[in-house]
Parts: structure tokens; sequence; C-alpha cells
């Protein structure tokens, strides 16, 4: 149980509605809607009573109401008695596609751990899909994700651009592929192909990129971090952000090597995203402000400021 859940309760209980509640705490309905059944099914009690017109608290509910205020009145006073030594000491959580781990996430990571040793960070493997909702419900902080050029944002979080790049095709440098200048879609179809489960950007964007047509083998894993594992070792090539792969331990070892997909201009942007709050712990804050720093230091095109709809800036 989160003090997030009891929160988001209470504020539907004051409000009246899941949709009023779910306008003031600036989440989706559905994702609002899934946290309190989450909480249901914890407590064994249907805490609401949902109907056409819309969900009011049922009787279970309301006799639990005054246990609910407790608790957050006992961690409200357990925040004030902390100071902002409580903001700082929390844990941090961090959902990741596994895009630019080492040049980008493990740098950002040290040096926070650097300046906050006494805070946990959680860094957890999960599909685009799985990061946004997780966000959207308060279990992750913040959350690394790929993003083609020319999709919306998600109206719900705020997103801010760290890395610009381009897909590009992963293999090793003995592969005859990796003789030529550029790999055609021809190319790839010939090879073992190495994708991304469906859930990621980038097993759209190869669904796309081959038009429907099949390679002639293929393997389905989860994350860049897999893949290129997989590439090493022979299995196939696989189709990646060019961040993913170059500064890559295994690029840097002559291990693994890119090349671009002929006749592709498609843009991949490198997002940090996080939930519209009006107040953002310490942590998460500083946490994020690092991100944007090495962004910076790497050349991505960050501006620091969240976008917060339509096309990323500068594209």
């Amino acid at each position: 149980m989160r003090t997030e859940q009891l929160e988001y309760m209470a504020a539907v209980t004051r409000l009246g509605s899941l949709r009023r509640a779910a306008e003031e705490l600036r989440l989706s309905q559905p994702a609002l809607s899934e946290t309190v059944r989450n909480l249901e099914r914890e407590l064994g009690v249907d805490l609401l009573e949902r109907k056409r017109s819309g969900a009011t608290m049922s009787a279970e509910g309301r006799e639990l109401l005054p246990h609910i205020v407790d608790v957050l009145d006992a961690v409200d006073r357990l925040r004030a008695a902390a100071g902002e030594q409580h903001r700082i000491s929390r844990m941090v959580r961090v959902g990741t596609v596994n895009a630019a781990t080492v040049p980008l996430l493990i740098p950002v990571v040290r040096e926070f751990r650097a300046a906050h040793p006494v805070t946990q960070v959680e860094v957890v493997s999960a599909q685009q899909t799985e990061i946004h909702r997780a966000l959207a419900e308060g279990g992750f902080d913040l959350g690394l994700v790929n993003h083609l050029d020319g999709d919306d944002l998600p109206a719900d979080l705020d997103s801010t651009e760290l890395l610009r790049g381009r897909p590009v095709v992963c293999l090793r440098p003995d592969s005859p592929l990796a003789a030529r200048d550029a790999v055609t879609v021809d190319d790839l179809l010939a090879q073992p192909l190495i994708a991304m489960r469906s859930g990621y950007v980038m097993h759209r964007f190869v669904h796309r990129l081959l038009g429907g047509r099949t390679p002639s083998f293929s393997y389905s894993t989860d994350g860049a971090e897999l893949g290129k594992l997989m590439v090493a070792e022979g299995l196939g090539v696989s189709v990646l952000p060019d961040f993913s792969v170059v500064g890559d331990p295994l690029e840097r070892q002559g291990t693994l090597t890119c090349r671009p997909i002929a006749g592709d201009t498609t843009g991949v942007l490198l997002m940090l995203r996080r939930r519209r709050a009006e107040s953002v712990p310490l942590a998460p804050r500083e946490l994020h402000e690092a991100f944007v720093r090495r962004g910076r230091e790497l050349g991505g095109g960050v501006s620091g400021a969240p976008l917060s709809g339509g096309r990323p800036a500068g594209w």
C-alpha cells in the first residue's frame, strides 16, 4: 500500500467523483480508477460504488474513511517532523527502456549517489507502456523512454528531450553488412532479426520499416541491453537507436558496431518523463536536473524545459 493511493482515495471522497479527482490530481481517469482498484484489491473491500452516472463512496468506504484520514494525518506529522530530510532520503524509482544506459543513465546515477548518499535509487527495466502507467500511478518518479519523430506526447506527463538520434542496425563487426555504408531493408530481411517485444517504440518502428514483410528468422526480446548481448553472441542483428549502441562497452571493445538504414531519415529521441504535479520532492527533482545536465554534455538538444504537448521543440 502506498501513501499516494490513500491520498487519491481521499481526493475522490472529497470531490465526489473520479472525474473531478482526476482533474485536480492531474491524472487520467483510467489511471486513477486503476489505482483505486489496486487499493480495493489490497484491502479486500469495495471502496466505491460504480454506476453509469459515476462512482460514489460505498458503505465500507465510508466506514474506512476515518482510518484513511488518520493515516494521512500521521504521514503529514511525520513529514513535518522530519522536515527536508524526508524529501532527501526517500527512494527514487526510475523506469527505463534501456536506452543510452552507459553514456547517460549510469553517469547520472553515479553523480546523484555521490551528492545524496542516503537516497536509494532503484532502476527498473520496463516497456514504454508500463513506464507511462507507473508514472501516472506514482510507482515511478522518472521514466526514460524512446520517442519517434512525429509521435504525440502523452498529455498527462511532462516530457524533457535528452538526446536525439536515428535508428541504426546493430551488428557484429565481422558481419558482411558491416562492410557497407548503409543497410537496406532487403539486407535486413535476409538476416536473423532480434526485435524488441510489442510495447517498445522500436518494435513499432521496425514493423513500419519492414512494411509487413517478414525477416528470414526473428527473435523477440525485452530491452536493448539483452538485444545487444544477443547480437554480440552472433544470433543476428537488431535495430536500435544509435545512442543505445555508440559508447556501449561492447561497442568500445569492438564486439558491436552499427550502420545507418539506407533511405530512412526517422528521428528518435530519448525522453525523460515524469507525472505532472504542483510539488515535486527534492530527490526526484535533483535527479531530473542531473539527467538534463548529462544530456547537454552528450550534445543532446536539451532545453531544460518540459514539453507539454504537440511536437518536440526543434523538430
